[in-house]
């Protein structure tokens, strides 16, 4: 117990968070930000270990939530839910839902979204990056703009082996690179298959990599596999040179496809936010400042994508002129006619990605699975992971066919604008 000279000595901030319960058993190695809200602040269980630093207007820290029990810590305008570790490193502007933990070395940039029981190993590195439930990454990780679905719980979890990289610059500098592993329509409802990718490994985005499939360790991965189901190994061919011109592309075909792919499946999550995770947010404690959050991100993420997306297309009136002198002249007609329909037609390619007029598609089926799902919710109580794996398939199915429909019509009115960049 410190004595009321000691506490004297504490900044304000501390002694008020101190003062509402919160536990801090090295209170003057704490740095808490004068812009710091303690009403966002549970008192419940929330322990501040020695060197804990959190910044932030929007920072909101719910009920059990422990930060820096194993190095240094600083939570930069994060929310987190309840019971979540943070056990070192640096988080920024990103969302951890209940029980989501991540352990010291960690570098979480902006953008991130940890859904519930997600979990990351020590010296992760992430930032534009979403995992759904049970979502585990291992050690030494840079996984940077990638989305990641699949398992059924703790122990049936989709993986990234330690020493991964997701691959999201190339060498023309852009990052219209972010790489889809799993879906948002089926991965939302808890009972696909995990997807394995093997240690000491990569992927070159942007990829397509459906559930079931397991990437070998120790390869690269440039290609994708979305109908999933697969053992995929990265052979090692021999070494080869050949000419560079910085600004060429080639096909881009798959580039596009991946990019429209990725946005219509961010779409259809944040319908998803909308209309079915919301009332589990007003249940909980501060939950809906922090499904606000949640929805932020969710919008950022979207806007981070399209302005990828845009440079990318901003970049085709180069490589076009470059191409006219260096593309083999066999495919030189197609892969221009590509480039210059995606820089020309860029704007009622972005229409499509922005109009919301996902909002007004499959209305029969997401009315039907929501009056479904409101009956299980009753008799399962409030918390999300066990409704929605209460779900039987007849109701599950069809959550997924409204979804998928979702992404399906936002991927097609996009690929009609630029007809031959379609896959």
């Amino acid at each position: 117990m410190m004595d009321h000279a000691e506490e004297a000595m504490l900044p304000p901030p501390v002694l008020k968070l101190l003062g509402k319960g919160v536990v801090m058993p090295a209170p003057f190695s704490v740095d808490v930000g004068e812009e710091i809200d303690p009403g966002r602040i549970s008192p419940d269980g929330v322990v501040f270990y020695g060197g804990t630093k959190i910044s932030g207007a929007q920072t909101l820290i719910s009920a059990g939530t422990k930060l820096g029990c194993e190095a240094p810590v600083t939570v930069a305008d994060c929310q987190l839910g309840r019971g979540v570790e943070l056990k070192g490193g640096f988080f920024k502007s990103s969302v951890f839902l209940d029980q989501a933990n991540i352990a010291s070395g960690a570098q979480v940039r902006e953008g991130c979204l940890l859904e519930e029981e997600a979990n990351g190993r020590h010296t992760v590195g992430m930032k534009q990056t979403i995992l759904f439930p049970f979502v585990t990454l291992g050690s030494l990780i840079n996984f940077c703009d990638v989305f990641l679905a699949g398992g059924t719980s703790r122990k049936d979890h989709s993986e990234v082996g330690s020493s991964y990289i997701h691959f999201n610059y190339t060498p023309n500098q852009d990052k219209a690179t972010a790489s889809l592993l799993g879906d948002v329509p089926r991965g939302v409802m808890l009972n696909q298959p995990p997807i394995f990718l093997g240690g000491q490994g990569g992927l070159v985005g942007p990829a397509r990599i459906g559930f079931g499939t397991v990437i070998a360790a120790g390869g690269v991965w440039r290609g994708d596999c979305p109908e999933g189901g697969k053992l995929l190994r990265a052979e090692g061919g021999p070494a080869s040179g050949q000419p560079f011109h910085p600004g060429l592309y080639g096909d881009i075909r798959r580039k596009v496809t991946n990019n429209i792919v990725y946005l219509a499946n961010l779409l259809a999550l944040r319908q998803w936010y909308i209309h079915v995770r919301r009332p589990f947010f007003q249940d909980g404690e501060m939950g809906e400042a922090l499904y606000r959050g949640a929805m932020d991100i969710l919008e950022k993420a979207v806007a981070e994508r399209l302005t990828r997306f845009r440079a990318l297309a901003e970049k085709m009136e180069r490589s076009a002129q470059l191409g006219e002198r260096f593309l083999p002249e066999e495919t030189r007609g197609i892969v221009l006619r590509q480039q210059r329909e995606f820089r020309e037609r860029w704007s009622a390619l972005e229409a499509c990605l922005t109009d919301r007029q996902e909002e007004a598609v499959a209305l029969e089926e997401r009315d039907g699975f929501l009056a479904k799902l409101a009956i299980v919710r009753e008799a399962q109580g409030k918390n999300y992971i066990r409704v929605i794996r209460s779900l039987d398939r007849e109701i599950s199915s069809r959550g997924t066919q409204w979804l998928q429909q979702v992404v399906d019509a936002v991927a097609e009115r996009a690929q009609a604008r630029v007809p031959s960049c379609r896959a």
